[in-house]
């Protein structure tokens, strides 16, 4: 699989971490790096701004391999996350978007997306109003709406998804289950809910598809965990594995970023 991963990235900045550390991130990046983990190939396409930060998410990104031939730098600040651990758990506070706070794909973006096999963005990725021209220059399509897949952002790019995605704590319920056949119908072909400990679930249009956890021996850290499974869950799908399948190799990705401290 060849993935463009779209739109957001950001730094996690762990505030009350060795006086202060600054983990690269963001769903998409994490996604191009998970993907040329299990060896697809990867692009990313968004903006970092003229600072240190974003000098550190170039350099991070290109030592793992992902093409950065349509990353820009803009005049301005990388977004950044703080984050405080809390007993081991990670708070997430104040989001500042930087330079992502009026980013849009130029035709030389979509030409270049256009070279790839499946296109993935997120909630904050600000390119979902683009999905609609993707979708119809023949680009299979993904977005993950994480906990969120109410919102305006998420809503505006599920007629134009095919692989829908999102994330929820309160296990297989038929309120879930109710609530993804209704998203499948706004156009998906396929709307998965990954569950975190209670594993996966996918909705075909026919047929719910389950899948548990691949244990974890050593729990570290569950930072990138959800975008791990997308990663995985995507080559499987378009390398034609069963459902099924595609659900076990993003959770067995899952399992391995669990293992570590940081996205990666």
């Amino acid at each position: 699989m060849k993935l463009a991963a779209v739109g957001s990235n950001c730094i996690d900045y762990y505030e009350n971490m060795e006086g202060g550390k600054a983990y690269p991130g963001g769903g998409p990046v994490n996604m191009a790096v998970y993907t040329v983990r299990l060896g697809g190939e990867a692009s990313y396409i968004g903006p970092v701004g003229n600072d240190s930060y974003g000098s550190i998410m170039r350099e991070a990104i290109g030592q793992k391999g992902v093409n950065l031939s349509r990353l820009q730098v803009k005049e301005g600040r990388t977004a950044v996350s703080q984050v405080t651990l809390t007993d081991g758990e990670r708070v997430f506070g104040d989001y500042d978007e930087g330079v992502m706070a009026d980013y849009v794909l130029s035709e030389e973006d979509m030409d270049f997306i256009c070279t790839h096999d499946v296109v993935v963005c997120d909630l904050w990725g600000k390119v979902e109003g683009q999905f609609k021209d993707l979708k119809e220059r023949g680009m299979t399509t993904a977005f993950d709406c994480a906990t969120r897949p109410e919102d305006p952002e998420s809503q505006t790019a599920m007629p134009y998804t095919d692989y829908l995605f999102f994330s929820c704590d309160d296990g297989d319920t038929p309120e879930l289950r109710a609530q993804m056949k209704r998203y499948h119908e706004k156009g998906p072909r396929l709307v998965v809910c990954m569950m975190g400990g209670d594993g996966s679930l996918c909705w075909d249009g026919s047929e719910f598809h389950r899948f548990g956890i691949v244990p974890c021996e050593n729990l570290v850290d569950s930072m990138g965990a959800g975008d791990s499974y997308i990663a995985g869950f995507l080559l499987g799908i378009t390398e034609g594995l069963p459902i099924e399948k595609a659900m076990e190799k993003g959770a067995a990705n899952a399992t391995v970023t669990l293992g570590y401290f940081g996205g990666w």
